[in-house]
């Protein structure tokens, strides 16, 4: 367990950047998290930034849940379902990451942000549909599409959000926004799994969880006035972040190949 204070400090200011990105462009944030602990708080451990990371992702999944929730966004059976099915999925997932070398699996993390940032710069139209109803004929395919989506989610660590809403669109009909809202269960289910299953093996920090939650909060607060104020400078904004994202995702990669 990490109790300096300076590793700490820096797993707030890594909270807040990851939260801050998040508030700011609605997505792909949470995949920096795993590189933050390793390359800046100094986690040495892939499989416990990882779980430290998860951890995290469902914290800040459920209070933007809550936003939604009371708004009256969230299509709840749909979301039930997706989300029950994926957590059995992440944790299928999570379990077969613990067992493949850290290294290896900061590899394959490295190609999962690389479809993240790609999945980014691509355009996101607005398309208005009726909301769906959960019926018997669409439960199989929804079923599937969550377990599916919630294990490759619970063996990279993400919360799985570029998967997760285009799953929902497919398996459901649901429109763009109505998906982006209820995928914000499934990503906390995915990532209290994900988490829980890493727990087991002593790979999640508390201390660590609770300062990037922390920096999170205060992230969350200080994107909140920026995100209002981008307009449509967001499209633009959403295109250098995934070009970040990229590169990262090429850090990630060499440092991994390199200590193979």
């Amino acid at each position: 367990m990490v109790t300096d204070l300076v590793p700490l400090m820096l797993a707030v200011l890594s909270g807040g950047i990851v939260a801050f990105l998040l508030t700011l462009f609605g997505g792909g944030g949470s995949v920096l998290a795993v590189p933050l602990l390793l390359y800046v708080v100094g986690v040495s451990e892939p499989h416990m930034a990882i779980g430290v990371s998860a951890a995290g992702v469902a914290l800040n999944a459920l209070t933007a849940l809550a936003g939604h929730a009371r708004a009256g966004r969230v299509r709840w059976p749909c979301a039930s379902v997706f989300a029950a099915t994926g957590a059995l999925g992440a944790w299928a997932g999570s379990s077969l990451a613990k067992m493949i070398d850290g290294q290896q699996l900061l590899l394959a993390f490295a190609v999962a942000m690389a479809a993240v940032g790609l999945t980014m710069l691509r355009p996101r139209p607005v398309v208005i549909r009726p909301e769906p109803v959960l019926s018997l004929a669409m439960t199989p395919r929804l079923s599937l599409t969550g377990a599916g989506v919630g294990s490759a989610a619970g063996f990279f660590g993400i919360g799985g959000g570029f998967l997760i809403v285009p799953g929902l669109m497919s398996a459901t009909g649901m429109s763009l926004s109505a998906a982006q809202a209820a995928s914000l269960l499934s990503v906390a289910a995915f990532g209290a799994t994900t988490a829980g299953n890493y727990a087991l093996s002593g790979w999640v920090d508390p201390l660590l969880v609770g300062a990037m939650t922390l920096g999170g909060v205060a992230g969350t607060v200080a994107g909140l006035p920026l995100a209002r104020r981008l307009g449509q400078n967001v499209v633009l904004g959403r295109r250098l972040f995934a070009g970040l994202i990229l590169i990262v995702a090429v850090y990630v990669a060499v440092r991994a190949i390199m200590a193979l």
